[in-house]
């Protein structure tokens, strides 16, 4: 297990993501001073995105089902504990979006290669 959200587990046998990447904001606020820069107040954190990268090739690593469960469970619209593999709980995060791309089909339709992105911002 690389990381978990909720109970889903992203790793080889689900979804293992090759890249991860994470952006925090913090908010500044300007206040506007005649004949001078503008004052900056902190007010606090903002936005925290974490976009995880990954290839699913079902027989080597990972399965398709995997992005049908992270999909059923943005479905829900709940956020979840977002756990690394040493056990630092980086908090509760939802699922902003999925990106998903199939490649390399075999003759009955299913796609040997699955390229996905999954984006998740943290709510507490």
């Amino acid at each position: 297990m690389l990381l978990s959200l909720g109970l889903f587990a992203f790793g080889t046998d689900s979804a293992g993501y090759q890249q991860l990447s994470r952006k925090t904001d913090w908010r500044h606020e300007d206040s506007p001073r005649f004949g001078a820069r503008p004052a900056v107040q902190f007010c606090g954190p903002g936005k925290d995105d974490i976009t995880l990268s990954g290839v699913i090739l079902p027989g080597v690593s990972g399965r398709h089902e995997a992005m049908r469960t992270l999909r059923d469970l943005g479905d829900q619209g709940e956020a979840w504990p977002l756990v690394d593999a040493l056990g630092r709980v980086h908090g509760d995060f939802i699922i902003a979006s999925i990106d998903e791309g199939q490649s390399v089909f075999l003759d009955n339709g299913v796609a040997r290669r699955a390229d996905f992105t999954v984006e998740l911002r943290r709510v507490s």
